[in-house]
């Protein structure tokens, strides 16, 4: 009796070990990084989307003469040494349903579709033809966003002053993945002119590095699933190592008691 439940317990203690061991492979980024990874240049220009936020700043030597460009919100009076100036944040400009944007003295103007450094290019020739020669224009998208779910240590929304993110960068800031977070199965939903995609990704290789989903778009969303083992077992793997030390004590305790 004694020896079959000796047995039991190795048989226990084995299954729990197993279960709370990952494979390296299944674990490691990039596996073949320094056989596959092109020289190719990696362009990347954040595009406008509808019902996208941009804030665009004009400025120039002679700031009065760019003012009427700049609308401000929230403006004060603020005194100093050099006298009076204005402060206050940038309006932001919405990109309607049709893709336009109405611009103060330029009127409406096609947004959608055109990357931040031709919005930048083309609002600055066309105030330079017309307006003032030196102008000088900067465009963002200051409702960047991205969401992470799944298997990662930080889900949640991600709110980017930046226009240029990668997946890696995405997953970092999301306190990269969990151990049973599936490398090999990354979902990236992305809305497409109104219409919602979906693709995957496979961390463990770098190929994804050259395609469009290496760089991260306004309002994608990534989702980690789980890996294999963890979708069998059912939450089983997260307590496997209490399951090893119940097992441990047990064992323990049979062999005190089989000695006595």
């Amino acid at each position: 009796m004694k020896h079959n439940l000796f047995k039991a317990v190795l048989l226990i203690l084995g299954i729990a070990l197993i279960s709370s061991c990952v494979p390296k492979k299944r674990l490691l980024y990039l596996q073949d990084i320094d056989t596959s990874l092109t020289d190719n240049e990696l362009n990347y220009q954040s595009i406008i989307k509808k019902d996208d936020i941009l804030r665009i700043s004009v400025t120039s030597e002679n700031m009065e003469l760019v003012q009427p460009f700049n609308q401000l919100i929230g403006i004060t009076n603020q005194s100093s040494l050099n006298g009076i100036g204005q402060q206050g944040q940038l309006f932001g400009y919405l990109v309607d349903n049709h893709g336009t944007l109405v611009f103060p003295l330029l009127g409406t103007i096609e947004a959608a579709g055109k990357t931040r450094e031709e919005m930048t290019v083309f609002l600055q020739s066309k105030i330079r033809e017309g307006f003032v020669k030196d102008a000088v224009v900067d465009v963002r998208i200051v409702n960047f966003k991205v969401t992470v779910l799944g298997e990662v240590n930080r889900p949640g929304t991600f709110n980017l002053d930046y226009n240029r993110i990668t997946l890696l960068q995405v997953l970092g800031q999301a306190g990269d993945l969990t151990i049973y977070g599936n490398r090999k199965n990354i979902t990236i939903l992305r809305d497409v002119d109104g219409v919602q995609t979906s693709h995957r990704v496979d961390l463990t290789t770098s190929d994804f590095i050259d395609s469009d989903f290496y760089y991260l778009q306004q309002n994608d969303v990534v989702v980690v699933e789980p890996n294999y083992a963890q979708v069998q077992a059912a939450g089983f793997n997260r307590n496997a190592s209490l399951y090893v030390s119940i097992a441990s004590i047990l064992l323990s305790l049979i062999v005190i008691i089989s000695r006595n």
